[in-house]
């Protein structure tokens, strides 16, 4: 036995102290492994942050850039929740509002979504899962894409994340109330903001608790009870979170709605897996993770052991939150591929957990799909609004109109365009160009007339003044058919041969002059001036 002054005895670290060092080193490693995602990340999802903004990127500045009190207001006119315009305001007040600024608020979130899933993975899964989760989040295409828009789409997407492991712990999972708790308070909190940034966090939160009513309905009755409890945590917290906006929304949805959207095909539901996953990623990841899922759900003992009833139910969640939306929308149409923010977070750790259980399959599913992930980029191109901006605004001075036949295309415009300038929609004149008033939008834009709504505001101009016809260009016009997009269409037609018709004015620039290639969201912008009284 060594003696107190033996130097070995005085030396020796204790077995705390190591433990101790070995976490610190596990954890210096998870860090590590971490941070080089990140930057893969990083790499991936800021190549594009200089393009021009597209309409809904104006409409995000043009909301957000207001007194921070005013913005919940102004959203009873666009149809949105605050939560993301309100933190985009803030941002902006630091950071500025050029395109790359406000975009890196998104590039922000989706970085955050790599060490979110990674605990995630751990928090439900387990090590093994977390890894996977967090090459999956670094390399998901859809974060890379809405990682470089200045919405809220990688926002909802990162919620998304502890909102699926907080929801799995305290309701797929086993446990007592008093370890369910945690996890259900988690929840609430993570729904509630999610609600607070899309709307279709409703869809998420339904098919949430179709699937606790199910586990509910299933379990023994210890389980039910501790199941109830939970799901009372964390659905009635959600609920008294939301409360206050509830109002809000029940206006916007009677109001405001998506008139420029039409019902979606079953082709559109067949292909969210892609867009959630990737065009070609998915097919890697449905071989090797449904390999690994079909591993995991194998029953022992005819049930599901608690990781299987976790990927499960987090699977279903996400298929569910797709197919509550795809319906939905056959009777309200407000369908939109980017919308599907809040289904990605529980497909992937459904994946993930999949390619866990995999084995050296899922390790080789796992890297085929992030290197085919990796490859797909950003579209480099959302509108032509900068450039016909940039071609035209030399010959504008203050007082000159901008006439947009397109509504939602003011905020974009009066972005690029000199300050000065007046702006008027089919509806009239605009006092507010930072938001689309979407409210009984086709019913308000068909009883519009260019008599009553366009002529008195040529009338006003002085000779020698401008105003710039915008009008949106119809390369494929079943693209024009949803209720505000064909009021758009025919009274675009209307508004461009009453300018044409009036003697008043003579054409000064058209640009673009033939406009042959097919751009998204493309605009035409003819610049009349006033030649005579």
């Amino acid at each position: 036995m060594a003696s107190e002054s033996d130097p070995m005895a005085t030396t020796a670290p204790s077995r705390p102290a190591l433990r101790v060092r070995a976490d610190a080193r596990a954890w210096a490693v998870v860090a590590a492994g971490l941070g080089g995602l990140m930057l893969l990340a990083l790499l991936l999802r800021t190549r594009e942050l200089g393009i021009g903004f597209w309409i809904d990127e104006g409409l995000s500045v043009g909301i957000s850039d207001r007194p921070f009190g005013d913005i919940p207001e102004a959203l009873r006119k666009d149809g949105s929740p605050p939560l993301y315009y309100l933190l985009l305001h803030v941002w902006m007040q630091a950071a500025g509002t050029s395109e790359e600024a406000t975009r890196w608020l998104s590039v922000l979130c989706a970085l955050l979504a790599v060490p979110a899933a990674w605990w995630a993975g751990r928090a439900v899964f387990g090590t093994r899962t977390a890894w996977m989760a967090a090459v999956l989040a670094a390399t998901n295409p859809f974060l890379t894409q809405y990682a470089q828009e200045a919405r809220m789409y990688a926002l909802v997407a990162l919620l998304a994340i502890p909102a699926s492991a907080t929801y799995a712990r305290a309701l797929a999972m086993g446990g007592s109330v008093a370890e369910r708790r945690p996890w259900a308070i988690g929840y609430a909190v993570a729904l509630a903001a999610m609600l607070y940034t899309h709307n279709w966090a409703l869809f998420f939160g339904a098919a949430c608790g179709a699937v606790w009513l199910f586990l509910v309905a299933k379990a023994r009755a210890p389980e039910r009870r501790e199941l109830l409890i939970a799901g009372a945590i964390g659905f009635g917290g959600a609920l008294a979170l939301y409360l206050p906006w509830i109002p809000v929304t029940l206006y916007q949805a009677a109001h405001t709605g998506a008139p420029w959207s039409e019902p979606p095909t079953i082709a559109a539901l067949l292909s969210t897996p892609a867009r959630m996953l990737g065009d070609f990623a998915q097919v890697a990841l449905l071989m090797a993770a449904g390999a690994g899922l079909a591993t995991l759900f194998s029953r022992r003992g005819g049930r599901l052991s608690p990781v299987a009833r976790a990927a499960a139910c987090l699977l279903v969640v996400s298929l569910v939150t797709v197919v509550l939306a795809w319906v939905s929308s056959q009777v309200s149409p407000a369908w939109a591929a980017r919308y599907l923010a809040v289904a990605v977070a529980p497909l992937v750790l459904a994946a993930a957990a999949g390619l866990a259980n995999a084995g050296r399959l899922g390790v080789a599913g796992l890297i085929v799909a992030a290197a085919l992930s990796a490859g797909d980029r950003a579209p480099d191109d959302k509108s032509n609004v900068r450039d016909v901006s940039r071609e035209i605004s030399a010959s504008l001075a203050p007082g000159d109109l901008v006439v947009a036949t397109q509504p939602e295309q003011v905020s974009v415009l009066s972005y690029y365009l000199p300050e000065g300038l007046r702006y008027a929609t089919l509806t009239g004149a605009l006092s507010d160009t930072g938001v689309t008033d979407w409210r009984d939008g086709p019913e308000r834009l068909g009883a519009t007339t260019p008599e009553r709504d366009l002529a008195p505001l040529l009338d006003q101009l002085e000779p020698g003044q401008r105003v710039v016809l915008v009008t949106p260009i119809f390369f494929d016009i079943r693209r024009w058919r949803a209720p505000w997009t064909e009021q758009v269409r025919l009274r675009t037609g209307e508004w461009r041969q009453h300018l044409s018709n009036d003697p008043r004015f003579a054409i000064s620039a058209v640009e673009p002059i033939l406009p042959m290639e097919r751009r998204p969201n493309p605009v035409q912008a003819t610049v009349y001036v006033k030649t005579g009284a």
